[in-house]
């Protein structure tokens, strides 16, 4: 599925399920939260963190869709294109990071 389906295929969800979508500022709380989840699991199973007993059902896979998910979400609402800002921002990335990541000697 392309960035462009994705947006259409969540907007389409929202209207039909979702009702409508919750505020810009309710959205951000949630992308919040959604980032948490991710992050508490990547501290269990690449961390030094161990899992709870209630942790050990874990799908990071789901997890970083539900971030997607919001994400998306935040950009339907507030009319960006995410194809084309992700062109964009490679685009600006490749002009300001060109050399400097092939020079950083930590990453050698």
């Amino acid at each position: 599925m392309t960035i462009q389906e994705a947006q259409e295929k969540v907007d389409k969800w929202i209207k039909e399920y979702g009702v409508r979508y919750y505020n810009e500022l309710t959205n951000m709380a949630i992308l919040t939260e959604e980032v948490g989840e991710v992050a508490r699991i990547m501290a269990r199973k690449y961390g030094e963190q161990s899992f709870k007993k209630s942790e050990e059902e874990y799908n990071l896979a789901d997890e970083i869709a539900d971030v997607m998910f919001v994400l998306i979400c935040i950009a339907n609402q507030t009319g960006i294109n995410l194809s084309e800002a992700l062109e964009q921002n490679l685009i600006k990335k490749t002009k300001r990071d060109k050399t400097r990541h092939k020079q950083n000697p930590k990453l050698q």
